[in-house]
């Protein structure tokens, strides 16, 4: 079932903290996200929540919020926080929203209060497995048509919410380069493979979700129950070395040219703090399959959607020297997604796999039926056939060491506060 809508979604409800207040503000006092930081070199890690460009420190902050003794101690990650009641959890929330608002606030809670520029965000969870889907129709459809221009999708593809299993040890937290991944390659004209670093690196533009509540070995979670798992979403980029992954991806799927690095944005939005702009899933278009049964709810249907706009920005090395600002890529939306979280949860589990509190759910490349909305090189440029041109007369059909990419995410509608998920990003250093 979905979130209901309570007084922490108020749009007119302001914080104490004026940069909330802000119009534009990624952490209005309607977002709260969870992340972990430290807060000055030295200290332990700690739980805090973003509002406006301060950061509050949770466990310090928890005896004046009310009974919340669970959580008042400092923590290295999220996890034990993830897997509390989600009545908790919505009391914590209401308790956050209240303490912090204008007029009203609690007062004392200044003194837990960190400038975000001070503070080191780090991994906001530990990650125990991390699967990474293939929800964008349109992306399979136009990753489809240069490998296989007369059957772009596979015959599963409107049945089965297709997945991977990636590597959870190399996801790193947005701000953290990584090193140009060397495999092996072999193009169209080679007459045999060559080992060394990737020319073909690209980036994809995805939604996280991090599962909270887990599940037991053999007990499938059905669709209508899938929200009660969920904690949050992020941020996340999936890169990607297109001819490492051209050259091993069969039989068995993606492996070396997907497991070097993942970068995730380090605030978790709430599934709650998203209630208002959830909506109806995407519509199937005539003469698609029907769900089977156990890939189908009503409600899911009803409700299941998430339109949350994401961006992609490239600033290379000498745009950055020269103080030039990021260029947009591409803007799209988790609303065209073919398949819902809530169908993942279920395929995910509908064989027996369980779940654990950590777990992450990529979304796969989220692409739009228009250009301007694909997200990753891969199509935008065509396999690197047709560069983008950059500032300063560059141009890009694969990323080169030096590029940084940048994700923002946000979310919009009328009668609600616009809630983002600030930024995730990382920097490509050559190959060790």
């Amino acid at each position: 079932m979905p979130t209901a809508l309570n007084e922490t979604h108020d749009p007119s409800r302001q914080s104490f903290v004026a940069a909330a207040n802000a119009p534009g503000c990624d952490f209005p006092i309607q977002n709260l996200p969870f992340g972990i930081f430290r807060p000055a070199p030295g200290e332990p890690p700690r739980i805090g929540v973003a509002i406006g460009d301060r950061i509050l420190d949770v466990a310090a902050a928890a005896s004046s919020l009310g009974d919340f003794a669970e959580i008042a101690r400092p923590a290295p990650h999220l996890n034990h926080l993830m897997s509390l009641r989600p009545d908790f959890r919505a009391a914590l929330r209401l308790a956050l929203s209240r303490g912090l608002s204008a007029g009203h606030g609690d007062e004392r809670l200044r003194a837990h209060l960190t400038p975000m520029a001070q503070a080191k965000m780090l991994l906001p969870v530990a990650v125990g497995d991390f699967t990474d889907f293939f929800a964008s129709i349109f992306h399979a459809s136009n990753a489809g048509r240069m490998f296989r221009p007369d059957n772009p999708l596979m015959p599963n593809y409107k049945y089965v919410p297709v997945a991977y299993h990636s590597r959870a040890s190399s996801i790193r937290v947005s701000g953290a380069p990584f090193k140009r991944p060397r495999g092996q390659r072999k193009g169209p004209h080679d007459a045999a493979p060559s080992y060394g670093p990737s020319r073909a690196l690209d980036f994809e533009l995805e939604l996280g979700v991090y599962i909270g509540a887990g599940s037991e070995p053999g007990e499938p979670i059905p669709v209508g129950a899938a929200a009660e798992h969920v904690f949050g979403f992020c941020l996340l980029n999936d890169w990607s070395a297109r001819d490492i992954q051209a050259w091993e991806y069969q039989p068995l799927g993606p492996f070396l040219g997907k497991n070097f690095a993942t970068t995730v944005s380090p605030w978790v939005v709430t599934a709650e703090a998203l209630a208002p702009f959830r909506g109806k899933a995407f519509a199937r278009p005539d003469g698609d399959p029907a769900p089977l049964p156990h890939l189908d709810d009503a409600s899911d249907r009803d409700h299941g959607g998430l339109d949350i706009t994401l961006e992609a920005y490239l600033a290379s090395a000498d745009m950055r020297r020269g103080g030039i600002a990021p260029q947009r890529l591409a803007q799209t939306s988790s609303a065209q997604l073919y398949w819902t979280v809530a169908q993942m949860i279920a395929h995910h589990t509908s064989n027996g796999c369980n779940l654990r509190t950590g777990d992450l759910f990529g979304s796969g490349t989220v692409s739009g039926p228009e250009k301007q909305s694909w997200g990753s090189l891969l199509e935008l440029t065509a396999r690197g056939t047709d560069p983008i041109a950059l500032p300063g007369g560059e141009k890009r059909g694969f990323l080169e060491d030096g590029d940084e990419i940048v994700f923002r995410g946000f979310c919009e509608r009328q009668g609600f506060a616009r809630i983002g998920f600030g930024e995730c990003r990382a920097v490509v250093l050559p190959a060790g």
